[in-house]
């Protein structure tokens, strides 16, 4: 699906704009990286709420791991979106609320990534970084409703596509979805595993 939606997103004919004729076809890559990157912060919640229950470390684990493809599609939002914007806009950066709030969102993961390498102790930093994912969850809902106030940022809803275009949108962002459930189940198993075999070491 992947390979599918990349080769129809550079083979579709350009739209009939002037500003954005070309430009448009980021957004197959943009809107998906985003979506899932919401997606995946909101598992960390939840796991992390769990985790704070129940005190099952396997759930910290698995709130690591959909935090940490979050973070990289976030990235992958922030950077695809810089250069639609450069395009669109004439500048990289235009502090719209859109952007600042997802630079926002940004930098608050990546606190939480800084905290969890901080704290050696593994139960501390299973518990603090769980406490602390429950408040920066705050990013998430305020970067998507943030669209609303925005100058120059469009809602997903606003984008005229065809239907041809907005069937190709949709079957990226399910792609998109598909590749982190694919990613989470692989990496918090391999979490799993390497706690495991810490676990063994410090007890030999």
């Amino acid at each position: 699906m992947l390979l599918y939606g990349t080769f129809k997103a550079f083979t579709l004919p350009p739209v009939a704009s002037a500003d954005i004729c070309e430009n448009y076809r980021i957004v197959f890559f943009h809107v998906p990286a985003a979506i899932s990157s919401f997606v995946a912060f909101t598992l960390t919640f939840i796991f992390s709420a769990l985790f704070l229950r129940t005190e099952n470390y396997r759930r910290d684990l698995q709130a690591v791991s959909s935090a940490r493809f979050g973070f990289a599609m976030i990235t992958a939002a922030l950077i695809s979106g810089s250069i639609w914007a450069k395009v669109a806009w004439g500048s990289y950066w235009n502090w719209d609320p859109r952007e600042t709030f997802v630079l926002v969102l940004w930098f608050a993961y990546g606190a939480y990534f800084a905290l969890r390498t901080s704290i050696e102790d593994y139960s501390t930093k299973a518990r603090y970084s769980a406490i602390y994912s429950l408040f920066a969850f705050i990013t998430v809902p305020l970067s998507y409703f943030s669209a609303k106030i925005s100058v120059l940022h469009p809602m997903t809803s606003e984008l005229k596509f065809d239907a041809e275009r907005g069937m190709l949108l949709g079957i990226v962002i399910f792609a998109f979805i598909l590749l982190y459930v694919a990613y989470f189940l692989v990496d918090s198993k391999v979490s799993e595993i390497e706690e495991r075999v810490v676990g063994v070491n410090e007890h030999e």
